[in-house]
């Protein structure tokens, strides 16, 4: 039975890695997860923050998803655009998702992220 997921992996393209470090650590202020060797080998890099991992690896014919994203729960969002929009990043906000404010940005090599936090008083989704 599934009980939890893992973590998500993105594809980023050979030698990215300091503008993912600067970007993911940096920027969003997760912090690097250290890869086991046979895996650090490969490049890329893992990134966390509690529960949540993103995993970013290198890919040779990299193309950034540009529809697929991770969806990253944030707390003060309205601050945390701001953070965004502070180092360069540009962010684009999206009123669909009922109960829910959130908004779209771009990482360094061009994947997609969504970046959302619940509205205090709404129903939640079912997870």
């Amino acid at each position: 039975m599934i009980t939890a997921l893992d973590h998500v992996q993105l594809s980023a393209p050979p030698g990215s890695e300091d503008a993912l470090r600067a970007f993911y650590a940096g920027v969003l202020g997760l912090t690097e997860l250290p890869k086991p060797p046979a895996l650090a080998a490969r490049g890329g890099c893992w990134f966390g923050s509690g529960p949540v991992q993103l995993h970013l690896g290198v890919e040779a014919d990299f193309r950034p998803a540009r529809k697929a994203h991770p969806g990253l729960r944030v707390t003060a969002i309205d601050a945390f655009a701001t953070r965004l929009t502070d180092h360069g990043v540009s962010v684009t906000w999206d009123d669909n998702l009922p109960g829910h404010r959130r908004f779209y940005a771009d990482d360094p090599v061009g994947n997609r992220l969504e970046f959302l936090e619940p509205v205090t008083g709404s129903p939640q989704r079912p997870r």
